[in-house]
């Protein structure tokens, strides 16, 4: 039978304390009680790497979605200026017809890739946070909720968003708290693709807004070319989307390599598999 006191030694009646536990309180000495746990081992990152693979083949669709509707905005625009400057008579109704609806179409299409697009990004966005938790828990500013949550937050979803994504970076890097780190690793592409999107993404809804409260061709004119800008823009802001989820994946790969744990932790190891 082991000690009641501290369970480890064996007592020296059927159910007393050990000889230690007994000969404690005539020294004055404190029993010796339980062993203290060990510390816990830190939690392996988890591989980004397939999500990473399946943001980019969603922010390709949205290449495509802009593409395709680049060509109905153009279409659209060669319509009503013949119409300006050639009468009504100069594009048929039936033609008209088509291009509006191709123009749901697309807006239609666009809004559903842009949806699956989101859904896999914040999934991906989520997963890097709380890497980012493991390697350099202190440079977090926001808890890993925040990489969710941020996105829903009205008007200040143009903003918090990318706050997440600057402290992840930081931590994701070589030596995050080398005097050098932010020359060495510098997160141009983040800026670069943020201020795209939001571009985009304000100058798009303008844009939508204006079409559907134009009344004359020079109105319609006006809205379709602010569409095409922002499709432009919204191509470039995936372009740059692209670039940042892999630069971001690759940087956690190379670093959870680096980790301790990194060879006895089967998530941290696939990270350096596949690699992109």
């Amino acid at each position: 039978m082991l000690c009641a006191n501290c369970g480890t030694e064996k007592a020296t009646t059927g159910t007393g304390p050990c000889e230690g536990c007994a000969a404690a309180p005539a020294n004055g000495a404190p029993p010796p009680g339980p062993p203290a746990p060990l510390p816990a081992a830190p939690a392996a990152p988890r591989s980004p790497v397939g999500l990473a693979r399946a943001v980019t083949v969603l922010l390709g669709a949205v290449v495509v979605a802009d593409v395709f509707s680049l060509f109905v905005s153009f279409r659209a625009r060669g319509h009503w200026d013949d119409r300006v400057t050639e009468g009504f008579a100069a594009v048929p109704v039936e033609d008209l017809d088509l291009t509006d609806t191709l123009m749901t179409v697309s807006s239609t299409a666009y809004s559903a890739v842009f949806l699956a697009t989101a859904v896999v990004f914040i999934a991906w966005f989520s997963r890097v946070r709380k890497n980012a938790g493991v390697f350099a828990p202190d440079l977090q500013r926001k808890g890993p909720g925040w990489a969710i949550g941020s996105w829903f937050v009205p008007i200040g979803n143009f903003w918090l968003p990318r706050g997440v994504a600057v402290d992840v970076w930081a931590a994701s890097r070589r030596d995050p708290h080398g005097p050098d780190a932010r020359e060495q690793e510098p997160h141009t592409v983040l800026t670069a693709w943020w201020t795209a999107w939001v571009v985009a993404a304000l100058l798009g809804r303008h844009a939508v807004k204006r079409y559907a409260k134009a009344e004359e061709p020079g109105a319609l004119l006006g809205a379709l070319d602010q569409m095409i800008v922002a499709d432009l823009l919204d191509i470039a802001a995936a372009a740059l989307a692209i670039l940042f989820v892999r630069a971001l994946t690759r940087m956690q790969s190379d670093k959870a390599a680096t980790l301790p744990f990194a060879s006895t932790q089967p998530p941290a190891k696939s990270l350096g598999a596949g690699r992109m």
